[in-house]
């Protein structure tokens, strides 16, 4: 199955601003059943973009314009095969937690085990865990999906109800968020039960005939477990999904504060409004422009004093 993805971001500033240096996670991954075909990324005003591969085979673009603009837009053009995944048994073994320990003692996994920024253990958490029986019973694969369905039962779906900075007590107090809250959520349950756990972001092909509650038009974060005798396992409970092949994943980190799409600073005293379009096809055509979908706020400066500091977007 081939996609075609589209990938607008845009900066408007209130002022002008004298530099910008950016770094970019746009290009989708090509492992698994999956495979980038062809991608593009263009900035105007224009820059020189260059490109390096870090240590979790994420594909990351930086580049700098250091003239005044008071714009950026950034857009990034891909092609997308992939496949299915190869599918999953209804349960393993109930031996399989000595399996999952033996295999994670070694200390190769312990950057997916330990807290980090967004999934950090609360104590709104754990009410959730006691709420959700999230304990070790069963097998690791059966109590996974349960979760996964759990927290779609347990969550609503309203977008724009967090920030992407919110810490997960947001989603659990409210009980509501958007999918990189219930992919923290998720991803810290299933940590403090000493499974590997991952953070992924990419896009999701919505489809007629399918009931995603996640937002068309925009990107999507789901996880990845390590499970024995099946690898990373890909659980998206903002759909009560498993990973698929409508599933594009582009980059890989322990939660959001690893993986953003953009990341960048500036120089001069301004405010910044930002727009996101995503539109993602389930075909090898031309896909037309999307809808540049407004932040609803404008993000103020962090620095008054001084027009040519230097500000993080």
């Amino acid at each position: 199955m081939f996609h075609s993805i589209r990938h607008v971001t845009r900066f408007a500033y209130s002022a002008p601003i004298s530099q910008s240096m950016m770094e970019v996670r746009k290009q989708p991954r090509s492992d698994g059943h999956q495979r980038c075909l062809r991608f593009d990324l263009v900035t105007s005003p224009r820059s020189r973009t260059m490109g390096y591969r870090d240590h979790l085979g994420n594909i990351v673009h930086h580049f700098d314009i250091p003239g005044r603009h008071s714009q950026l837009e950034i857009t990034a053009e891909a092609v997308v095969e992939s496949g299915p995944p190869p599918p999953l048994p209804e349960a393993l073994a109930a031996e399989s937690w000595a399996a999952l320990d033996e295999l994670t003692e070694q200390g190769d996994y312990w950057d997916w085990l330990a807290p980090s920024h967004f999934a950090q253990p609360t104590e709104k958490l754990r009410e959730l865990a006691r709420e959700l029986r999230a304990e070790r019973r069963g097998d690791p694969l059966s109590l996974l999906r349960e979760l996964n369905v759990a927290i779609y039962d347990a969550f609503d779906y309203v977008p724009q109800s967090t920030e992407v900075d919110s810490p997960i007590d947001d989603a659990l107090g409210a009980r509501r968020g958007v999918c990189q809250d219930f992919a923290h959520v998720m991803i810290a349950l299933v940590r403090e039960l000493r499974v590997p756990c991952r953070y992924v972001s990419g896009y999701l092909v919505h489809r007629g005939e399918d009931t995603d509650r996640s937002a068309d038009g925009a990107t999507h974060a789901w996880l990845e477990a390590l499970l024995p005798e099946l690898g990373w396992v890909g659980f998206d409970p903002t759909n009560k999904l498993i990973a698929g092949e409508r599933h594009i994943r582009v980059a890989i980190g322990r939660d959001y504060d690893d993986v953003p799409p953009t990341r960048g600073v500036y120089k001069g005293k301004t405010e910044t409004e930002l727009s996101v379009g995503v539109k993602v096809s389930p075909s090898e055509g031309p896909v037309q422009e999307p809808d540049l979908l407004p932040v609803p706020h404008w993000v103020p400066s962090a620095i008054e004093d001084e027009e040519e500091q230097q500000q993080q977007q």
